[in-house]
């Protein structure tokens, strides 16, 4: 049971709670998820299951994309409408075309600070840690990169709206920082994400419905990186984590597969060497071959 499930994640749950129920329903422990949601938000939860899970750090998450709903009126503690009004309520002046200005000065590179309920450290001590005891939380800026941001509807107080971003940007921040260079305050109200690097919304299933065959098998995994196929003598070095022959491969990364056809490995391509930078254990090899071979990382 190995491959990437695509989870359209339900409202009310952290994603930490979803991958303990597919750990339960697959009946493995062998479950991680590739980038949290706020247990608000809903859409494209991707969970790597057995082997995926040490590829997993090969699979980019870039572009995230997503659609919600901004209320104007008012900022919370949380950024979003399950927090505490922090602000008094105030009217959205200035129309389409303030909140357009507002939303182009917000599209590009930017310098975001996280929500004080996040789960960034201060000091070791997750921030939201620290909010809920109201003490004062200072978090650095991070950047990001807000592709596109779109509103798609404006019926105030509420906005509609659509994001592409680079991971690790929080889209509570975004309203909130809307909202204070309108003057007016805003909260996040509904978020959804629709695609997470190659994974999209279409392709999800829902939680109660998750199924072994609906796991995207590990040769479908990485499809951007060249394939290199081995076999014989070759196969065992792979396995032995030493390097092999990949002078057609322009790319700096590679997956090889054996002739049965089963991915063993990612590399890295030097000069024409493939060097094995994860190795995956075979289940239809010779055991011999497999000996203290199972898994191997390399800088």
């Amino acid at each position: 049971m190995n491959g990437i499930l695509i989870i359209d994640k339900p409202s009310g749950m952290t994603s930490h709670d979803v991958v303990q129920a597919i750990r339960k329903k697959f009946k493995t422990s062998k479950v991680g998820h590739l980038g949290t949601l706020d247990p608000m938000a809903t859409g494209v939860l991707p969970l790597s299951v057995g082997k995926a899970t040490r590829v997993a750090q090969f699979i980019s998450g870039s572009p995230k994309e997503y659609e919600g709903e901004i209320r104007f009126g008012f900022a919370t503690n949380t950024y979003d409408r399950e927090g505490i009004p922090t602000t008094e309520e105030r009217p959205l002046e200035g129309g389409e075309v303030g909140v357009s200005e507002g939303i182009r000065s917000l599209t590009g590179i930017l310098e975001q600070i996280p929500p004080p309920f996040s789960a960034k450290k201060v000091g070791g001590v997750p921030s939201h840690k620290l909010a809920r005891r109201n003490e004062a939380v200072e978090l650095a800026p991070s950047r990001v990169e807000i592709e596109q941001f779109e509103m798609l509807r404006l019926t105030p107080p509420l906005m509609t709206f659509r994001v592409v971003c680079s991971p690790g940007t929080y889209i509570r921040s975004l309203a909130h920082d809307l909202g204070r260079r309108l003057g007016c305050g805003a909260h996040l109200t509904a978020l959804r994400r629709t695609r997470s690097g190659e994974f999209r919304i279409q392709d999800s299933v829902l939680l109660a419905h998750a199924a072994e065959s609906d796991l995207i098998p590990m040769d479908r995994l990485l499809p951007s990186m060249p394939r290199i196929e081995v076999s014989g003598p070759d196969e065992i070095k792979v396995r032995h984590g030493n390097p092999v022959s990949a002078a057609a491969v322009r790319e700096p990364l590679a997956r090889i597969f054996n002739k049965e056809g089963e991915f063993i490995a990612v590399a890295s391509v030097e000069n024409g060497l493939a060097h094995p930078r994860l190795v995956l254990t075979s289940i239809t090899s010779n055991p011999s071959d497999m000996l203290g071979c199972i898994f191997i990382e390399r800088d």
